[in-house]
């Protein structure tokens, strides 16, 4: 049960510096954008699972695996291949000959933080077994129920979709992501401090938080302020999509309760109590992006999901309703 009461002033400046050490530490492994570590980290606090997109190269796994250790979770990295079973993700039912009994095995799913390394490039069969964990953190082999641990997140990398040999992924995964980051080609004082320190003893990130003050911070970021009128403006946003000329499938009532929850972990990440709309308008684009399916002629146009985006922050306001005392 999350409670009503307000994140207090001591909570949100003790919660500020912790994840201040988090970004530091993961940042003295990952050389690139600092927005990008925010994103996840926002993603994380809202509890939800995120798509790292980007070509081979741009240090996706290297971000994810800091991240996982700098959060003080455990890690299993899945690396998708078109010949991956579910099995090799849930686990599976394993003979004992000596026994003759069968024994569960559990995969790489049980963990608090699942790598799932070029998940585009598994077919959708594979893909399937992903759903159920995402949605309910629990996997279902031959009719038992199996709990994943707590905290779980996949955090998911993806090649572009025209490279040899990716998938498409399911739109019902897709809207199962919280967030989507792009990941592009690092800026060049960064690409030039990481030949500098090729070769050299490679930083190494410590656990910064327990999983105990990990899911504290979640429950913080759970209750953060909401006023009225901006949960009908969260809904106005991604309404907007569903009535577009150029969409075919707009954001779905679980996008707007991600841009909801991802807005309200970036309220806590900049050190405040409640939520404002700007707060929705910065991430609205990670959040709803990637869940967009488009008419054939408007699917050419590779910035049309981000245009149709800014168009609804552009285009739907914010009032503050003047209600009666």
């Amino acid at each position: 049960m999350i409670s009503d009461q307000r994140v207090t002033p001591d909570e949100i400046e003790q919660a500020r510096d912790r994840l201040a050490r988090v970004r530091k530490d993961v940042a003295t492994v990952y050389v690139g954008e600092t927005n990008t570590i925010d994103l996840l980290l926002i993603a994380v606090l809202s509890r939800g699972h995120v798509l790292l997109e980007g070509v081979p190269g741009v240090a996706k796994t290297t971000l994810v695996k800091a991240l996982a250790s700098v959060l003080g979770c455990s890690v299993r990295r899945i690396q998708f291949t078109p010949d991956l079973l579910p099995a090799d993700i849930t686990g599976t039912y394993v003979l004992n000959p000596r026994e003759g009994t069968f024994s569960f095995r559990g995969g790489p799913i049980f963990a608090n933080i699942v790598l799932a390394d070029e998940i585009n490039r598994a077919t959708a069969k594979t893909q399937s077994a992903l759903l159920e964990a995402m949605q309910e953190h629990q996997v279902t082999i031959e009719g038992e129920r199996f709990e994943l641990p707590e905290p779980f997140f996949v955090l998911a990398t993806q090649n572009p979709i025209d490279l040899e040999g990716t998938y498409a992924l399911p739109e019902a995964q897709l809207d199962r992501f919280v967030m989507r980051v792009a990941m592009t080609y690092t800026k060049l004082r960064d690409e030039v401090a990481m030949l500098k320190s090729h070769g050299v003893a490679t930083p190494e990130a410590h656990a910064s938080l327990a999983v105990g003050e990990l899911v504290h911070l979640q429950s913080l970021a759970e209750r953060i302020f909401v006023d009225e009128d901006l949960y009908e403006y969260t809904v106005r946003l991604t309404s907007f999509t569903r009535s577009h000329r150029d969409v075919l499938l707009g954001a779905s009532p679980r996008a707007s309760l991600s841009l909801l929850r991802a807005a309200k972990a970036k309220s806590l990440l900049e050190g405040r109590n409640f939520l404002t709309p700007d707060d929705i308008r910065t991430v609205a684009p990670s959040v709803i992006e990637h869940r967009l399916i488009l008419m054939p002629e408007a699917e050419s146009d590779p910035s049309a999901r981000a245009q149709i985006v800014n168009e609804a922050i552009v285009k739907v306001p914010y009032r503050k309703a003047v209600r009666p005392t």
